[in-house]
């Protein structure tokens, strides 16, 4: 446990890990031998994880591009409402094979909808890359093509993650306790 800004963080998942389980995700999508390979980031907390994935997957010779969506189904709320684009994607879909990347699959409506919508503008495939699974926590019937962590019920912090818009920075995967 470390103490950040007065608050104790019980660490989950340790930068060591976290680097482990990405590389191995890069293997795997890097041996299905994707084409016009374009990863969409989930924004904001997908940021590190989504960089991260990219950069292992050239060291395993796959040249994706990048692009960035942000996705809201919270607002100020903590139940989830209608998913909206609070931030879409600049270049074009159609005709490229999609990574979803995203920090967290929970109940998996954010997930589904930016699933559908990649397809629905053309897209030839849609694939859902997430570093944490709470499966427990699903609404709808979707799962990850590629998995990080199976991660307990707890709400989590760093490695993009955010509480209050602290601890984005931490270089690990924790809970506040």
């Amino acid at each position: 446990m470390t103490t950040i800004r007065g608050r104790t963080i019980e660490t989950l998942f340790t930068e060591a890990e976290i680097a482990h389980e990405v590389a191995r995700m890069a293997r795997e999508i890097a041996a299905t031998r994707p084409d016009n390979l374009l990863v969409v980031a989930v924004l904001k907390g997908a940021f590190m994880f989504a960089a991260d994935l990219a950069r292992a997957l050239h060291r395993e010779g796959v040249a994706p591009e990048l692009e960035f969506i942000s996705l809201s189904s919270y607002g100020t709320g903590t139940v989830g409402g209608d998913v909206r684009i609070t931030r879409d994607v600049e270049g074009e879909i159609a005709g490229r094979h999609v990574l979803i990347a995203d920090d967290i699959l929970e109940s998996g409506r954010t997930l589904v909808f930016a699933r559908n919508l990649m397809l629905q503008r053309g897209a030839t495939g849609a694939e859902i890359a997430v570093l944490l699974d709470k499966h427990e926590k699903r609404t709808v019937p979707v799962e990850a093509d590629y998995v990080g962590f199976r991660c307990p019920d707890h709400f989590v912090v760093g490695y993009g993650m955010d509480v209050a818009h602290q601890f984005r920075e931490l270089p690990f995967i924790g809970r506040v306790v």
